[in-house]
């Protein structure tokens, strides 16, 4: 039998967010921020009080997102400004943006990315791979570049996403795992650079976390239930993890662990650790 979920549930969690906020006066920005993981973190380091800028790059889904959060958080300083991650002048414009109307900048969250369907390097082209790691992995550079002036001013942090593959490899998903190769290696050498002005940059690794893409990416297997099913069987603690726990990984770092830099963060309820039965690869 699985071990059961230890973590506490919404409800005491809430209360225990409403006795401690933990990143009042600070304000975030989130790429990717209208789902799965990115909202998640916005909706939860809103909750802790801090003003949330998010981009997204489907206008009427980040509108949504914005007013869904604003209502369940209580805090009506979330604000979505529209943006793709791979230009420049996007990037530049949310930055602008954020400091224009908060006049500072303490975190940023690189979330924003994609998976391509699982395929081997032979039917992968080399417009496709480049077409990810732009996404992905330049995406993220593009953020560090123009956000670190107003961070460095305030010793402020980056958190960037990454994923467990970057540590495991992702069957059938070689430019996936290099992207994210890529995001854990670049972390750890900002934060090299950044040390002298006392900015940390940090990445978490999630390993199978419920988001809409994970669900995308199973609904293309064979059988979606049974692919569903071997994300839940690849932890040692029986289940899949859910939004708000990267979340929570991202708030210690943001507000909890001033000493913490070029670290990655495994967030993978242990399905890196233990023997497991390779025969029949995950997705």
């Amino acid at each position: 039998m699985a071990p059961s979920r230890t973590n506490s549930s919404p409800a005491e969690y809430s209360k225990d967010m409403a006795e401690s906020k933990r990143f009042v006066g600070r304000v975030t920005v989130v790429t990717g921020g209208s789902r799965g993981i990115g909202k998640a973190c916005v909706k939860l380091f809103a909750q802790h009080g801090s003003s949330v800028v998010f981009c997204a790059n489907e206008e009427d889904e980040g509108k949504q997102t914005e007013k869904e959060l604003q209502e369940e958080t209580g805090n009506n300083e979330i604000t979505f400004v529209y943006g793709n991650v791979t230009q420049d002048d996007d990037v530049k414009r949310i930055i602008s943006t954020t400091i224009e109307k908060y006049k500072r900048l303490d975190c940023l969250i690189n979330n924003a990315g994609t998976h391509s369907p699982h395929a081997t390097i032979d039917n992968t082209s080399s417009e496709q791979f480049n077409s990810l790691i732009n996404i992905n992995l330049t995406g993220y550079f593009r953020f560090c570049k123009f956000a670190l002036p107003a961070l460095r001013k305030v010793q402020g942090c980056i958190i960037n996403m990454a994923s467990l593959v970057a540590e495991l490899g992702d069957y059938h998903g070689v430019e996936y795992s290099a992207s994210k190769g890529g995001i854990v290696s670049m972390t750890k050498a900002l934060a090299v650079d950044e040390a002298e002005h006392r900015v940390r940059v940090n990445s978490v690794s999630p390993g199978n976390i419920r988001t809409p893409l994970l669900d995308y990416m199973c609904s293309l297997e064979p059988d979606p239930k049974k692919a569903l099913k071997d994300c839940d069987n690849t932890q040692i603690l029986g289940n899949i993890g859910e939004g708000r726990d990267v979340a929570m990984a991202c708030l210690y770092l943001a507000a909890d662990a001033p000493f913490v830099t070029g670290t990655n963060l495994n967030v993978s309820g242990g399905a890196e650790v233990g023997f497991g039965n390779k025969s029949e690869p995950c997705v």
